[in-house]
């Protein structure tokens, strides 16, 4: 079972930067995609960025494409999400998706395609 946890929350100032880290533990294998979803109090979730195994691509919301960068580490199952230029309206929680498999480009921008979610880490960005 591979479990998501993620880490590197907390409180910064608009312009600031923050790099959130997603360890999945167990297996991933070959074939998986991993992504970043926020939630900000009484709104949707919102599709931050993803990766997929064997494809160098990587994919971002509208929103933050510019200033936040997603990479992974392979030798520790570890997905990074480094945020810059941080704004008020990046606060929200954010949380690690990952799935078995290479999602088709269509899919991966969905949080209900993803098998598994972390418990979310939360990230405050004060004016």
């Amino acid at each position: 079972q591979v479990q998501p946890v993620e880490s590197g929350g907390g409180l910064v100032q608009a312009g600031g930067s923050l790099r959130l880290a997603c360890v999945a533990s167990g297996r991933l294998g070959n074939s998986y995609t991993m992504a970043w979803f926020r939630q900000a109090p009484g709104e949707e979730s919102e599709f931050v960025a993803a990766l997929r195994s064997g494809d160098g691509n990587k994919y971002y919301g509208d929103a933050v494409k510019g200033r936040f960068t997603i990479s992974r580490d392979y030798a520790v199952n570890t997905v990074y999400l480094q945020m810059n230029m941080l704004k008020p309206e990046d606060t929200a929680v954010y949380y690690c998706a990952v799935h078995y498999s290479r999602l088709i480009v269509s899919a991966l921008r969905g949080g209900n395609h993803y098998k598994y979610r972390g418990q979310g880490t939360q990230v405050t960005v004060s004016s």
